[in-house]
């Protein structure tokens, strides 16, 4: 095995514990409020949105205007405000596809383009979960299985890679991430949600594990894009608010690709009223 193939150990990242502290204290959080479900759950991801905006913008366009970013956040609120009135996504989403397709345009190229397109980046964290919390009958169950998918893989992933180490997943865009870390990441957040949805009485099918795997794999398509965009722009964190895992931005690049590809499925097979029944029932 080559030096640069050899597992790093699963507890000797000096950044561990501040991980675990953390996760303490927001994943209580995120579920209590996920439990509450209409405004103070879309609240607490529209302020999580507002956070990602600000570390993308700080990221891709150093010393952008306050303009920019307030006119973002207001266009974060009347999306969201559009779902949560009409309880129809479609309305937020041409609102602010049209309106960011229209700054696109008008926009000069380079840095200030990649700052616009940020603004849908910041809308999947708040729209993505609650699309899919507005379900009133498995609302609550989805956005659990969600958590289940995303934490339980990111937790796989970081273990079964530091612990079996082996040939890189991709090196030019993330040198730490491995294959052994993403297939057992990927399986083992499969059964922790497989596990978690059974529990709350929803029956096992083919269907719904392989759109969970789909599901665990794309929240690691997120983290490698955000990656991407961390290399381009010659930064290491989006940020260092979470202690142990930098920037909220960190924390919710996997999340934030879940969550919309879920909602998306669940939309296209439930329809507007049901998008966690067309998620979690096959």
């Amino acid at each position: 095995m080559r030096p640069d193939q050899r597992p790093a150990g699963a507890f000797s990242d000096p950044d561990l514990m501040k991980r675990i502290v953390s996760a303490l204290v927001l994943i209580p959080v995120a579920i209590f409020t996920a439990w509450l479900g209409d405004w103070p759950f879309a609240i607490l991801w529209l302020c999580g949105a507002a956070l990602v905006l600000w570390e993308w913008n700080r990221l891709v366009l150093p010393g952008a205007p306050a303009v920019l970013y307030a006119g973002e956040l207001v266009a974060l609120t009347v999306a969201l405000g559009l779902e949560r009135y009409f309880l129809n996504p479609g309305f937020a989403m041409v609102a602010l596809g049209a309106g960011a397709g229209v700054a696109l345009a008008l926009s000069p190229q380079g840095r200030s383009r990649w700052a616009i397109a940020g603004l849908l980046y910041a809308a999947a964290v708040v729209l993505g979960p609650t699309i899919l919390r507005d379900d009133n009958n498995l609302g609550f169950v989805a956005i659990l299985w969600l958590f289940a998918v995303v934490w339980g893989t990111d937790v796989a992933a970081y273990f079964a890679g530091r612990s079996i180490g082996g040939p890189k997943l991709w090196p030019r865009l993330s040198p730490k991430k491995t294959w052994s870390g993403f297939i057992g990441g990927t399986l083992i957040g499969t059964a922790i949600a497989l596990v978690v949805v059974r529990l709350a009485g929803i029956p096992f099918s083919l269907g719904l594990a392989v759109a969970t795997w789909v599901i665990a794999a794309l929240s690691q398509g997120g983290d490698l894009f955000e990656s991407s965009v961390k290399r381009r722009f010659a930064a290491k964190d989006a940020g260092s608010i979470i202690p142990g895992h930098g920037g909220v931005m960190d924390r919710l690049d996997g999340f934030l690709v879940a969550a919309v590809a879920a909602a998306a499925l669940g939309l296209m097979r439930g329809g507007i009223g049901n998008p966690a029944a067309g998620l979690l029932l096959w």
